[in-house]
């Protein structure tokens, strides 16, 4: 694709994953919540040039660093998530104006390790990408989960007396 294709198809998924993340969502407990990271972690760690073969400590020290900034770009994301429990016992997340800040910080610093690994020559791959968003994602769905166990479901209110008994019908008499 050419490079004004991959930069429409990059703000578009930006926008709809904006858009999902200030919608209220049902978190589920139960699902898999770290395949996803998962499988991404797996991804960025068989590509070859996860690390610069010119560069190897250099390279490996640009990308801890790229991957602390993904864990606590997601512990950051997870916190200032709103989290509550309707009424029927769901529990359900939206973001905050706060996670957009940690998202422009987040992003900010990328940029900045982006700029340090290409001043020092070290050849960055998406991959390094890849390993850092699945760190976000994962410790952002962990927090989140963890969070939603420690909250305790709204009290139902007790029935009246009498509301399960069952009342016979009105009836017309003429």
């Amino acid at each position: 694709m050419s490079g004004l294709v991959d930069a429409l198809v990059i703000v578009a998924v930006i926008a709809l994953v904006i858009v999902r993340q200030f919608r209220a969502s049902r978190i589920d407990t139960g699902r898999r919540w770290w395949l996803l990271p998962g499988v991404l972690a797996v991804l960025a760690l068989r590509e070859p040039d996860l690390l610069d073969a010119h560069h190897p400590v250099t390279a490996a020290l640009v990308l801890g660093a790229e991957v602390t900034v993904g864990l606590a770009t997601g512990a950051a994301w997870a916190w200032t998530t709103r989290v509550w429990v309707e009424p029927d016992g769901a529990v359900r997340s939206r973001s905050t104006g706060a996670s957009v800040a940690v998202w422009a910080v987040g992003i900010g610093l990328r940029l900045g390790l982006y700029a340090l690994g290409t001043v020092l020559g070290v050849h960055q791959d998406s991959s390094a990408v890849m390993l850092a968003l699945a760190a976000t994602l994962l410790v952002r769905s962990g927090v989140l989960i963890r969070r939603t166990r420690s909250l305790h479901p709204a009290p139902v209110p007790a029935a009246a007396y009498g509301a399960a008994v069952p009342r016979s019908a009105w009836k017309e008499r003429v």
